[in-house]
């Protein structure tokens, strides 16, 4: 005990170092941090919803419209697999219910043909199960039935790819530290700190942004009254004042082979500033060619933005979009361009706003426990063990510090629970040094010697303070693990609580407590 190694002290010194420099930060003013030179520590704990104010808003993907979208890539399979160039298979009513597709063959003889052309459609998955069924009638019928399977997959891959794309349209608008994750099989949790506007975040997530260009049929009447050709639809324009388009359905090129999008200015007015990738701007110059001319409608969520005349070829690649936008809205359709389109419409489930005044004041609270909290279990350590419990406080201060650091440091987003969770360490730091210090008053008791007495204390309540922590521990995980959102929050406090409280407890105070004794060399203690 009285030689305790140099290699130990210098562990202690940096780690407590680490934990003074490194919940400096958080004391300071952002603005004051910007003036700091890059090598300096500047991370501060970021603010969860409860305390800074903002907006909570459950998300679903709209099922239908993925299962909708399946069954109609379904259909264009079905119709590119038996048109091929000088063997086509003969078919009529080609068609789809929500749950299959069906069409009849014009000569039933064409019943092998069919099968070996369609068989590319469907694919054996994981389970060694066919991902769309395949039958076909004494009549010449034909029946394609994606598998529950294989619809649960697309709406998983649905909500996959929405997460991703929420994700750049959210980190688009600048927002710090928010919280993207998925709840259940097709829901997902947007937390966005801090957010002064919740209409326009809502706008942003709630537009699927799908962008495709067509070309106008010109035969068509595009009165109410009038009739759709077969291969065209009616589209209301987006300015909803009442004028309707009638559109080939064919998609001449998709917003899918998008590279980039600016909100810029053209004749004095804000317009979106488009540029396609390599397939893109070959498909678009293609059409472009092909049609001059002729009007080519640019359709946004099934809305017509604008038909402009194609005057002339267009094959650098480029190309603008103007349909009377001011700036904000401008600004915001390149921002949903450049995310990329939604694979499906999301619905708002719950939405919640906290205000910020909510958040100083649970900030406020936080505080006030936490104030109170540390007070207390000083005063306790100190009217129990004396100066043993002065060195319990001054352990107890160091812990705090490493678990604000360690924060600071990953980046983590302190919230309500988890300052629920820092005060209940509070509480569980000091337990270790309770242990260590009842059982070296009981080696007292035995008539040990003070150097005695001390060695055999903290050897003997070590393994009582491992199985402690641990079994704490595993508790913290498998709340980490099970939990979500502000139980992730609490475990995570919880856990780097422990940790820290253990260095605490084990090394720091047995190094300050060993320093006294070489110092004083005491020949009774009062504790």
């Amino acid at each position: 005990m009285n030689r305790f190694p140099m290699w130990k002290i210098i562990v202690v010194a940096i780690v407590c170092a680490f934990g003074i420099i490194y919940t400096l930060p958080n004391f300071v003013s952002k603005s004051s941090l910007s003036g700091l030179p890059d090598w300096m520590p500047s991370k501060q704990l970021n603010l969860g919803l409860d305390l800074q104010g903002g907006s909570h808003l459950l998300l679903q993907v709209d099922a239908a419209a993925v299962k909708t979208k399946m069954m109609d890539s379904l259909v264009d399979g079905v119709r590119d697999s038996l048109r091929q160039q000088g063997d086509n298979v003969g078919y009529r009513d080609l068609v789809h219910d929500g749950t299959a597709v069906s069409f009849t063959l014009r000569d039933p003889a064409d019943e092998d043909k069919a099968r070996e052309r369609l068989s590319s459609l469907s694919n054996i998955m994981a389970n060694g199960q066919r991902d769309v069924a395949i039958e076909v009638d004494g009549n010449g019928r034909v029946t394609l039935t994606p598998s529950e399977q294989a619809i649960i997959q697309r709406l998983s891959a649905a909500v996959d790819q929405s997460i991703e794309i929420v994700r750049r349209r959210v980190d688009e608008t600048g927002v710090n530290e928010p919280t993207i994750q998925r709840q259940g099989t097709d829901r997902i949790l947007v937390q966005l700190p801090g957010v002064d506007d919740p209409d326009r975040i809502k706008r942003l997530l709630g537009e699927t942004a799908q962008l495709t260009f067509h070309l106008v049929d010109l035969t068509a009447d595009v009165g109410a009254a009038g009739r759709v050709p077969p291969g065209s639809k009616r589209l209301p324009a987006l300015e909803e004042n009442g004028r309707n388009y009638i559109i080939k359905s064919r998609v001449m090129v998709s917003g899918e082979n998008l590279e980039d999008a600016q909100a810029t200015f053209q004749d004095g007015q804000p317009v979106v500033s488009i540029r396609f990738d390599g397939l893109g701007a070959k498909q678009f110059g293609r059409a472009t060619t092909d049609n001059v001319g002729k009007p080519f409608a640019i359709v946004l969520d099934e809305k017509v933005v604008s038909a402009p005349r194609i005057n002339e070829p267009i094959l650098g690649g480029s190309a603008v979009i103007s349909g009377g936008f001011n700036v904000a809205g401008a600004q915001d359709l390149a921002l949903l361009l450049r995310a990329g389109a939604l694979p499906a419409p999301l619905d708002i489930l719950e939405e919640r706003s906290v205000g910020p005044d909510l958040g100083a004041d649970s900030i406020a609270a936080g505080e006030v426990a936490g104030i109170i909290g540390i007070i207390a279990v000083a005063v306790f350590m100190i009217a129990s063990y004396g100066l043993f419990g002065l060195i319990a406080n001054v352990a107890l201060a160091m812990n705090i510090f490493l678990i604000m650091a360690v924060l600071s440091v990953l980046g983590a987003t302190l919230t309500l629970p988890g300052i629920a969770g820092i005060v209940l360490t509070i509480g569980m730091a000091v337990d270790a040094n309770v242990l260590i210090f009842e059982r070296i008053r009981e080696e007292i008791r035995v008539g040990k010697s003070p150097l005695n007495a001390v060695e055999s204390g903290f050897s003997r309540a070590f393994t009582t303070i491992v199985d402690a922590n641990v079994t704490t521990g595993i508790a913290a995980i498998i709340l980490f693990v099970m939990g979500s959102g502000p139980v992730k929050g609490f475990a995570v406090t919880l856990l780097i609580g422990i940790i820290c409280s253990m260095f605490t407890a084990i090394m720091l105070s047995r190094m300050l407590i060993s320093f006294w004794m070489q110092r004083k060399r005491p020949k009774t203690l009062e504790i």
